[in-house]
């Protein structure tokens, strides 16, 4: 199983270095524990401490985003 989008599919690789200083090193979850988060719950413990796992999207994303979804 690949974190990778298929061929073809829409997004960016799950950002796991981030998910794993988070996890491990701001929450200092165990392993055990840090592997058996869903992405949902890991970002619902990180919440209260003010860390966010998700990145704003690069120029380019962005640009892609407004060129695929252009306003009326």
């Amino acid at each position: 199983m690949s974190a990778a989008p298929a061929e073809g599919g829409a997004g960016a690789a799950f950002p796991w270095d981030a998910a794993m200083a988070a996890g491990l090193g701001h929450l200092r979850l165990a392993p055990r524990d840090f592997w058996a988060m869903t992405p949902r719950e890991l970002a619902a413990a990180l919440g209260p401490v003010g860390v966010s796992a998700r990145q704003p999207p690069l120029r380019d994303e962005l640009a892609a985003l407004i060129a695929q979804f252009p306003d009326p």
